[in-house]
């Protein structure tokens, strides 16, 4: 017998007919490419968390010598092939997926959150405080995010791994949320109804939370949709360069790493060819989820662009 009050059955059916509702929505599933791109990030998250579940890190970072060939080609057996440490490279390349989406998940929410604070304050402050806020913001971006990244992330210990690489990163992405979020806030607080709540007692943190931010979500979103492709591509590039992950570990930009250096002059391609191949749908996902969210939430945008 089913438990299910008739309020819950009745707010859950106001939910649904509010999303199948939504412009936003409609918009976004209507652009093939969008959904594409939805399909490409869903699928490298179900492959992340399948194989988060289903293998034991130890065992697909441990040399396997005396279990796999070394430097076996993709086959029935091994359908990625195997590396110079004979660990099979498909368990290997799923298990990417999870450090890639984790510590990308990471550094976006962490740059957000900062960016969101800084450009809030700048924008509803101003003056001095806007200053100070958006000149240092401008130092940060003045410099390439990479070459930043590989300047910061010299500051923390080994011993953190990619998690050093995701603190570098988050202070280079957090200048262009901010910059974003201040240009978004500026526009709302010109708005007739922000003086009328004020007036009325509101506090700043009451007005800036409860008012400001709801009203810049737009340009957030689709900032940190477009963030997570790169913040993915620019862990694997420290991971590349030596300064993210450590030796052995299945991220995408080590076994890039990894396969450039050993494997290709080896001829053995497969090395880091499916971890490249896994990188670049992901990011591509990203980068088409974006550029739909983009264009449903601002359709001008679009239109000035076809």
């Amino acid at each position: 017998m089913s438990t299910e009050t008739p309020q819950s059955s009745d707010v859950e059916r106001n939910v649904v007919e509010r999303l199948r509702a939504s412009p936003f929505l409609q918009e976004l599933l209507s652009n093939r490419i969008a959904v594409f791109g939805l399909l490409i990030i869903g699928t490298m998250f179900a492959v992340a968390i399948y194989a988060r579940l289903t293998y034991e890190l130890d065992a697909i970072v441990d040399t396997m010598f005396n279990a796999n060939p070394t430097q076996a080609a993709p086959s029935t057996e091994f359908w990625f092939g195997t590396d110079g440490q004979a660990r099979d490279i498909f368990p290997r390349v799923l298990y990417g997926a999870w450090y890639a989406l984790k510590f990308g998940t990471a550094t976006v929410l962490a740059s957000t959150v900062l960016g969101i604070a800084a450009g809030v304050v700048a924008a509803y402050y101003g003056d001095l405080t806007d200053n100070v806020i958006m000149r240092t913001m401008d130092v940060l971006l003045s410099f390439p995010s990479l070459l930043l990244a590989l300047a910061l992330v010299t500051i923390f210990p080994e011993s953190l791994g990619l998690w050093r690489a995701v603190a570098a990163l988050t202070l280079v992405y957090t200048p262009r949320f901010a910059r974003v979020v201040r240009g978004a806030a500026l526009k709302v607080l010109e708005d007739e109804y922000i003086d009328a709540t004020y007036a009325l007692g509101a506090t700043d943190p009451r007005l800036l939370i409860r008012h400001v931010l709801p009203n810049c979500l737009a340009p957030i979103t689709v900032q940190s949709t477009l963030n997570y492709g790169l913040a993915i591509i620019d862990i694997a590039a420290l991971s590349f360069l030596g300064f993210g992950a450590s030796p052995g570990d299945p991220s995408w930009g080590m076994m890039l790493s990894e396969g450039v250096e050993r494997g290709l002059f080896s001829g053995a391609w497969w090395w880091s060819f499916f971890s490249g191949l896994f990188l670049a749908l992901t990011v591509l996902g990203f980068n088409l989820l974006g550029d739909g969210m983009r264009d449903a939430l601002d359709p001008r945008m679009r239109d000035t662009v076809d």
